[in-house]
């Protein structure tokens, strides 16, 4: 008794207040038995001492129905781990006998009651009610806050995870992962060459991955993914354990992180951290089945609020909020086969192929209303594929359609204007439309989009015409390239037409804003082509799915090659991403219409670049010549200390001073003889 009255005074409760005869137990345990058989038993289970497994459960509904509301409420929290016989207590009202809007629960571990509290806090129970869920030891902390306040300690800041962006030299960085290890370089093109960021870490990984805006890197690890950052070095900041990670995927705003790992071909594990916390926000399993025939990632992201995924005849959509279904419902699309978010918009495409007597449509859908904006039937349809323009303004539609004898294809586009009223669909077909398209990319930030059909020749388009009309145009067409990719710079206007593969990296730079040829080159067994985020240089790589060659180059915009690396083993080559520029288009517009005052400092900068190169080129001229004389000096030396050695050797006969006379005889030979009769 003298504990208990101590620990009361400690929490500010004086037990001589309290009414021992109003508390109300919860169900069996009322009749706590003797002290003394209890601590004569012997092979009593060892349980969890103190509070560290009890969560409280806040804001339930004020009910009479406490045994329903009981059973509603041990059916969501056992699933997330064994509540112990009698652990679920919901507390009455003594006069009304309702519930008093709240609840204990009481689980096996602390983990699991940590567990329960990360994954219910926040949870929309119904319409009205959305569950507060505290640690019961947390209450504590609370009733020993100190009655006058004190600031708290501010601790130094000391990494500025986007100080690279303030590189004097406005240099981009890249990691390379070859063999089994990675590395993290400035792209110095001025000094052509690529400048190491800091000594190699010695990551040893098999995946390495930038965060969608530059601010991390994330590499997979045996026990789980590691995400690194920070201002002139690499440091470890978080590290999300999950044994056998398989893949990893950010949200679009880098809030959230998915790892999934496979422990068999039977189970599969999706988890979802918080950046912010490291938290385990959601998690998700299931059997290899369940996402057979799903390519990653899995869940696809429509910005931070929302992510969904596609299931058999459902399309499931989560809000971020509570990180459960929205409304609580699936949707239901049946027969869908594909769908995909607009990069700005809470909207999605998703197409539904043939059923019986109902026609392929693609439709879009607005969420979290789920309501249908935009809908279009299409007929004898063999499949479709959709592209998004990079500010949602567009959607274009693939549609391949079977012929009159159903033996054969054609190809042809829908294309949605998003933004404009009832979202008018325009049909585009190409001159020729039996033409197989190869390749389509939009151009970003752009209108205009390119198409490679056919014996490889490339269509431009425009959404917009000379006159300003919402009609489709053709701008220009190139015929027979040696190309089978397109890559737009991400400032648009500038493309690569690249071909890889069979074609064996040819390169062309073109300027689709005067229709015009730039440059043309080559990189043996290209694999890869990926322009760097703002669209000054682009870089070629050769991995190692080539067994020659590997190793990267990297060129101007206008396709001058800068330098070349040797690499063996390359895996991966990754431009780290940049965030959206702080400037308004205003002043973006003005850096433009100024750009001449701005380009005589940057060409004063370019030409002591040139002078100080040129001059190290020079110097390195002159440190191989004077390595060559004194490599010739050093040798002459020695023949001189040899010379009584080789005429010793000779017996006297032969003197290296002796002149030496050249006789050149001339030898004729008949090879053959044929005669032949001149009339």
């Amino acid at each position: 008794m003298p504990e208990i009255q101590n620990r009361a005074l400690g929490l500010g409760i004086d037990p001589s207040s309290l009414d021992f005869d109003s508390i109300i137990l919860p169900p069996g345990e009322e009749d706590f038995g003797n002290d003394d058989e209890i601590l004569h038993e012997e092979g009593l289970p060892e349980y969890e001492t103190g509070f560290g497994n009890v969560i409280i459960v806040d804001n339930l509904p004020v009910t009479e129905k406490h045994e329903k509301l009981e059973k509603v409420v041990r059916k969501i929290f056992k699933q997330i781990g064994a509540i112990r016989d009698g652990g679920l207590w919901i507390p009455l009202d003594p006069s009304t006998q309702e519930t008093l809007g709240y609840c204990f629960i009481e689980y096996n571990t602390p983990q699991e009651a940590e567990m329960a509290k990360e994954k219910t806090n926040r949870y929309k129970f119904d319409r009205l009610h959305t569950f507060t869920v505290n640690m019961f030891d947390e209450f504590y902390k609370y009733m020993n806050v100190p009655d006058e306040w004190t600031p708290s300690e501010i601790k130094p800041y000391e990494e500025n995870l986007q100080e690279w962006l303030t590189d004097e030299k406005a240099r981009d960085q890249f990691v390379i992962r070859a063999g089994t290890s990675t590395e993290v370089f400035w792209n110095d093109a001025r000094q052509l060459l690529s400048d190491p960021v800091f000594p190699s870490p010695n990551w040893k990984d098999s995946i390495v991955q930038w965060s969608p805006l530059g601010t991390y890197l994330a590499t997979v690890q045996k026990q789980g993914a590691v995400v690194w950052g920070g201002a002139s070095k690499f440091i470890s900041l978080m590290r999300f354990v999950q044994p056998q990670v398989k893949q990893i995927d950010f949200s679009p705003g880098e809030k959230y992180l998915v790892t999934c790992s496979i422990h068999d071909t039977h189970r599969v594990v999706l988890n979802i951290f918080d950046m912010r916390t490291w938290k385990l926000m959601r998690d998700f399993r299931g059997n290899g089945g369940d996402f057979c025939g799903v390519s990653w990632p899995i869940f696809k992201w429509g910005g931070e609020k929302y992510f969904a995924r596609i299931g058999k005849n459902v399309i499931s959509v989560y809000e971020t909020d509570t990180f459960t279904l929205l409304d609580k419902k699936l949707m239901r699309v049946d027969n869908v086969a594909d769908f995909c978010w607009s990069p700005t918009d809470p909207v999605f495409a998703v197409f539904v192929p043939e059923l019986t007597n109902q026609p392929a449509r693609v439709s879009l859908v607005q969420i979290p209303e789920k309501v249908e904006l935009r809908q279009k039937n299409l007929f004898s349809v063999s499949n479709c594929k959709m592209y998004w323009q990079s500010h949602g303004e567009y959607l274009a539609v693939k549609v391949d359609r079977y012929t009159k004898t159903k033996k054969s294809t054609y190809a042809g586009y829908e294309l949605f204007r998003i933004k404009e009223r009832d979202i008018p669909i325009q049909v585009l077909e190409l001159d020729d439309k039996n033409d197989k398209i190869i390749d389509f990319a939009w151009e970003p930030k752009g209108h205009r989009f390119a198409v490679i059909h056919g014996d490889n020749n490339i269509s431009f388009y425009s959404m917009r015409t000379a006159g300003g009309s919402g009609w489709v145009s053709k701008l220009a067409s190139i015929k027979s390239k040696q190309a089978n990719t397109l890559h737009w710079s991400p400032a648009g206007r500038f493309i690569v037409l690249a071909g890889l593969k069979g074609f064996d990296g040819q390169l062309e730079f073109y300027d689709v804003d005067e229709l015009a040829i730039m440059a043309t080159g080559e990189h043996f067994m290209a694999t890869d082509v990926e322009w760097d985020p703002m669209g000054r240089y682009v870089a070629t790589s050769v991995t190692s799915v080539r067994e020659m060659e590997n190793g990267f180059c990297i060129w101007s915009f206008n396709g001058k090659l800068l330098y070349r690396v040797p690499k063996d083993q390359l895996i991966q080559f990754l431009w780290r991403p940049r965030p959206p520029s702080l400037l308004t288009q205003e002043q973006e517009d003005e850096i433009a219409r100024e750009l001449k005052k701005y380009s005589k400092k940057y060409e004063a900068e370019d030409q002591d670049m040139f002078m100080r190169l040129n001059e190290q080129d020079r110097k390195k001229r002159r440190e191989l010549r004077e390595e060559w004389e004194s490599w010739v000096l050093r040798w002459k030396r020695v023949h001189e200390e040899e010379r009584e050695v080789r005429d010793l050797s000779r017996g006297g006969d032969v003197s290296d001073d002796e002149v030496y006379e050249a006789i050149e005889v001339e030898a004729e030979e008949v090879l053959d003889v044929c005669e032949e009769v001149v009339e």
